[in-house]
């Protein structure tokens, strides 16, 4: 059935949830599982009209990306102890300054994933309209089947 499982986590509770199934779906399936997390470069605004906008520093954006690895190192490491505690050996990739959505996306048909588990929020209407939804977003634009954890499931 599935072979190799792409799961997707930000480290937040709802995330976790879909994290921790995923894996026990890939313990149940024998199954190679690869855990990412991206983070997004830091936003710069060129301005326009009468606004200046801003633009970092060399500094600024390296101080940036240091916490940007930092944090995931720390939602990896935490991937890895709950998939060590089910006895599932995974693979961890961190993804800087990406889009989640492209990222995840991209590293499923690059390393020939056939099958993204990754959570929602499951918001709805205008919340989900403002917020935007990174799982839409996969759904939508890749070509590897999906798994939706819903924020109420349980493994």
């Amino acid at each position: 059935m599935y072979a190799n499982l792409l799961l997707s986590t930000d480290g937040s509770d709802v995330a976790t949830k879909g994290l921790t199934h995923g894996i026990a779906l890939a313990k149940a399936l024998s199954a190679k599982a690869t855990i990412i997390t991206v983070t997004e470069p830091l936003p710069i605004d060129y301005g326009g009209g009468f606004d200046s906008g801003w633009v970092p520093s060399q500094e600024e954006v390296d101080n940036f990306d240091a916490a940007c690895r930092e944090r995931a190192g720390r939602v990896l490491d935490r991937a890895r102890g709950i998939a060590e505690q089910r006895g599932m050996p995974v693979e961890l990739l961190h993804v800087p300054n990406s889009h989640p959505a492209t990222a995840i996306v991209e590293t499923a048909r690059s390393r020939g994933c056939d099958l993204i588990v990754m959570a929602s929020h499951g918001r709805r209407g205008l919340r989900k309209l403002f917020l935007g939804s990174q799982t839409s977003e996969v759904l939508g634009n890749g070509s590897v089947p999906v798994l939706v954890v819903p924020p109420d499931a349980t493994v």
